[in-house]
């Protein structure tokens, strides 16, 4: 077994493990980077960019289909799935490659296979069959999607989030096991395209980790799309018919469908790594604890992204990788998570950031909210594009911006603006004092935050004067 010794060594290549990697060899620090599956992890090969590839496409489907409401006569619609999935995979190897011309362009050594640690400062790489040996470790592994006993996928006609990606011929009817952002994702995307969707959710609402102003927004559109959302229901089994599924519902009659997509959370990839061997603590679901300069229990061991259990999301790993790559190279830098974006890639695209208005009260806050409507926005009825609302979530005492909602077009650009002023801890009066460009959607940032001080411009006093 050949032995390669390294300052730094990062275990997962995903949006968390190559950032972490980059970080870390700026200063100059000799690091490798193990990857037992393709380069990019999750995100890039069967996560963020392939769902919003093929989701672009249903925006352009879209888009055509209302072709009529800007004044554009055009023919019969037809598409071919395959193609979509093909240029899906284009798009995804495309970036692959750039990704590894990247990691290798900053001096970077690629070690392909399974690791596991021998010790603290040694591990195995199964595959390439090295042994390596470093004075630091970032763990950056990730998560994949959970798979149920009851109704385990058999990617034929069960599918995850992963192997749905695969498919070349859409079903007439798809039943979604879970009301998620994934989920609802998926239910966007083929609803768009034609396929009957029915989404079964356990919890009283679709995305209810997002507040319940976004729950409503995002039923009530789903609901003008024909997409059948059942909600407190327990789903018992699945059984494989001659033709089709049959989704069994605990008090409930069984729902028929061509296919089904099983949504119910991710795994943390924290197996077969050898952790016991270098003492590393691992929580009762396989998150690994860390503080927040991202160090585990082991000095010299750092974990990042997803199989730290706080933050599922492919941006919070990359910043964790920041702090870990800077940390590991002896520079100061710690997380913070009081301005998390999130964005649901659906139609109306959905983007959160900070506290939602039952957050901010139960947190001990005098929580308000300012909510400014597109309807009532230029830009948004020149490009008919008028559903869905921004709205701010502010303290009333001291007028700082606690969080932020916004469903939409373009939503998920939207909220960079207030997750730079959460960080910042701005007041709503920074917000009301900017200068926003018109005609443009951001201006409806400006016109919540006058909302929020009862002083609105372009929009009715709550008291008539």
């Amino acid at each position: 077994m050949d032995r390669q010794n390294f300052d730094i060594a990062v275990i997962g290549s995903g949006p968390g493990g190559y950032v972490a990697a980059i970080k870390a060899s700026q200063t100059g620090k000799k690091v490798c980077l193990i990857e037992k599956g393709l380069v990019g992890g999750t995100c890039l090969n069967v996560g963020c960019i392939p769902t919003k590839t093929l989701l672009a496409n249903a925006t352009v489907m879209q888009k055509i289909k209302h072709a009529e409401d800007y004044g554009i006569t055009v023919g019969p619609i037809t598409f071919s799935y395959e193609k979509m999935k093909t240029r899906k995979d284009s798009v995804v190897g495309k970036i692959r490659k750039s990704l590894e011309g990247l990691i290798l362009s900053n001096g970077i050594t690629i070690i392909r296979g399974q690791a596991e640690f021998l010790s603290p400062t040694e591990l195995k790489v199964k595959g390439d069959n090295v042994l390596v040996h470093a004075s630091k470790f970032i763990i950056a592994t990730g998560s994949e999607p959970l798979d149920i006993p009851a109704f385990p996928c058999d990617h034929k006609k069960i599918m995850n989030s992963s192997s749905i990606l695969d498919i070349t011929t859409l079903p007439a009817t798809l039943a979604i096991v879970g009301g998620g952002y994934i989920g609802c994702e998926f239910a966007s995307l083929f609803a768009e395209l034609g396929v009957k969707v029915i989404i079964l959710e356990a919890l009283p609402s679709i995305v209810m980790a997002q507040g319940t102003s976004i729950a409503e927004a995002l039923t009530s559109a789903f609901k003008k799309k024909k997409i059948e959302i059942n909600t407190g229901v327990a789903v018992e089994g699945i059984d494989d018919l001659p033709v089709g599924l049959r989704v069994r519902l605990k008090g409930k009659d069984p729902v028929m469908c061509d296919m089904a997509l099983v949504s119910v959370g991710r795994k943390i990839n924290s197996q077969h790594l050898g952790l016991d061997k270098a003492g590393v603590l691992v929580g009762d679901k396989g998150a690994i604890p860390v503080n927040d300069k991202m160090e585990t229990n082991v000095p010299g061991i750092y974990a990042i992204g997803d199989v730290t259990g706080k933050f599922m999301l492919a941006h919070v790993a990359s910043h964790q990788g920041i702090i870990a790559g800077a940390q590991a190279t002896g520079q100061s830098a710690v997380m913070h998570y009081e301005a998390v974006p999130a964005v649901i890639f659906t139609t109306p695209e959905i983007a959160t950031v900070g506290m939602t208005l039952e957050q901010a009260t139960e947190a001990g806050y005098t929580a308000a909210i300012g909510k400014f409507p597109f309807q009532a926005l230029g830009k948004s009825i020149a490009s008919i594009e008028t559903d869905g609302f921004a709205q701010i979530v502010v303290d009333k005492k001291t007028g700082q911006i606690l969080g932020a909602q916004v469903v939409g077009h373009e939503a998920s650009a939207l909220i960079a603006e207030m997750g730079l002023a959460i960080a910042n801890e701005l007041t709503i009066d920074c917000v009301a004092d900017t200068i926003h460009a018109h005609p443009t959607v951001a201006e409806a940032w400006l016109e919540a935050a006058l909302l929020a001080n009862d002083t609105p411009i372009h929009f009715p006093p709550k008291i008539k004067r």
